[in-house]
């Protein structure tokens, strides 16, 4: 397997009178088709990490290659579409438009990226939400599913655009024990069965051990990797 993600010396700092250090000279490589969970105390720089792999905050220092090219001096625009064309993105909330549709709803990034025509991108849409469980929810509004529905059509608007990663800020947060381990076992056949590349933030074992390696951090740290069997108990490879 090849890296499609690397991170070199990565750091974040907020300015001002006391300087916040939120992500501090991390180095890492993420390869295709693997599955990362980022975990560790609260305030330690987890979800800041996510956002800077994601292209969503810009670091202070270091620089992040997507599929062996340097993000570093794109603009904004340029970095909207990398984001829209190769990444794909589940947030603790679903962030579903309300008087839309769940397929309109999934829709979205690809109807704004414009490459299908609109039949194409109709089917494409219904499959997903089919294979997600969602078939038969198709022409509902969010305020008509379940929390863990539609924190499983924003999965689907995340795949819409058949992403090169997948990044997840703490999908199960606001979610039940059991949409929580829907959603586990959604992310490991995404993993081991699609191949595709996710990365998430959590803060529950039981999620991190669907994924293929975990990533441990304290006070925006990389920490070394069994500090984070010896933790939170999960499984790290």
């Amino acid at each position: 397997m090849s890296a499609v993600l690397r991170a070199e010396g990565l750091t974040r700092v907020l300015p001002g009178d006391v300087p916040v250090t939120l992500v501090e000279d991390i180095t890492l490589e993420i390869e295709e088709g693997e599955f990362v969970a980022i975990m560790g105390p609260s305030g330690s720089g987890k979800s800041s990490l996510l956002y800077l792999l994601g292209l969503l905050d810009m670091p202070t220092g270091g620089k992040i290659l997507l599929n062996g090219k340097d993000t570093q001096g794109l603009s904004e625009d340029e970095l909207a579409d990398v984001r829209l064309r190769q990444l794909g993105f589940v947030f603790q909330f679903h962030f579903l438009l309300g008087e839309f549709s769940a397929l309109d709803n999934v829709l979205l990034p690809v109807r704004k990226l414009g490459l299908l025509p609109e039949k194409e991108a109709v089917d494409r849409g219904l499959e997903l939400l089919g294979a997600l469980g969602l078939a038969d929810q198709a022409k509902k509004l969010p305020g008509q599913m379940s929390g863990g529905q539609r924190q499983r059509v924003a999965v689907a608007r995340a795949l819409a655009n058949d992403p090169l990663i997948l990044f997840a800020d703490e999908p199960t947060g606001a979610l039940d024990t059991k949409s929580s381990e829907n959603l586990r076992t959604i992310f490991g056949d995404l993993s081991r069965n699609q191949k595709r590349t996710i990365v998430t933030v959590t803060h529950d074992p039981s999620f991190a051990k669907a994924a293929d390696r975990v990533l441990f951090l304290v006070d925006g740290k990389l920490q070394p990797p069994e500090r984070a069997a010896d933790l939170f108990a999960v499984s790290v490879r």
